[in-house]
């Protein structure tokens, strides 16, 4: 029988050493994310004009990447907590970049909160569209920061075949980030 001084980490672990980390099952996931939103097909699909490149186009393309892998988990029990997960990371991301950009502490939040919103906006649309319940370019265009004369065609494909891409991964392919196409 231990006793409950036994059971309890002593000052000196809490402080310096096994700190755990909750997001480390999906940090692969989201180091991929990122650079899957940050691919060049996204912004000059087949060489044509795609999502813009500017700050608004990039978040907008971390937006999709990230809710075609949202979507991919939702369907997945095991997927529950990781998919949490994943979305606490994008709010902390998103959150140091507002503060790097210059945002001040006392607006932060709501700012997050209308990020959140957008995310579940974006989350219900691409479901949709995805499910064949409405048109998957028509969605992309009400919710991508585009450039001018930009390829939805080819944007609908790209988001397509990364969404049947991450439907054909195992659960630790997934988690693993091998997203690559």
């Amino acid at each position: 029988m231990t006793s409950a001084a036994q059971q309890k980490p002593s000052l000196f672990s809490r402080l310096f050493g096994g700190k755990s980390d909750d997001y480390a099952a999906v940090r692969p996931l989201w180091h991929a994310l990122v650079a899957a939103a940050r691919s060049r097909e996204w912004y000059a699909p087949g060489g044509r004009p795609g999502i813009a490149d500017t700050l608004a186009g990039r978040f907008d393309a971390i937006t999709l990447v990230l809710s075609l892998a949202l979507l991919r988990m939702e369907g997945t029990e095991e997927l529950r907590l990781p998919s949490v997960r994943l979305t606490e990371l994008f709010v902390t991301d998103m959150d140091g970049q507002l503060r790097e950009s210059g945002v001040g502490d006392l607006v932060v939040g709501k700012h997050i909160g209308r990020l959140m919103s957008v995310l579940g906006g974006r989350l219900g649309a691409y479901r949709a569209a995805l499910g064949g319940e409405a048109d998957l370019a028509a969605a992309l265009e009400r919710n991508l920061t585009l450039a001018p004369g930009a390829d939805l065609a080819a944007l609908a494909q790209g988001a397509r075949q990364l969404a049947d891409h991450l439907a054909a991964l195992d659960d630790a392919a997934l988690l693993e980030g091998r997203i690559a196409l």
